[in-house]
């Protein structure tokens, strides 16, 4: 092993590394951003009406029945 040897990083590595000492606060942006969109209660009352309301689909979609 040479004596200046440095471990591989990949540029991608690099990238998100320099971007995350460029903009600290991007890791807590992007929690608050899907915490918006993802992190939600689920009502579990109308999760089990939706389910009991779903029509079954027929084996081919386009056909009309006869």
């Amino acid at each position: 092993m040479p004596l200046f040897w440095k471990p591989y990083r990949s540029d991608v590595t690099q990238f998100l590394d320099e971007l995350k000492a460029k903009k600290p606060t991007l890791e807590a942006e992007q929690r608050a951003g899907r915490a918006l969109l993802w992190d939600r209660a689920i009502d579990r009352q109308a999760q089990s009406e939706w389910r009991s309301a779903r029509v079954p689909q027929q084996p081919y979609v386009y056909q009309t029945r006869r």
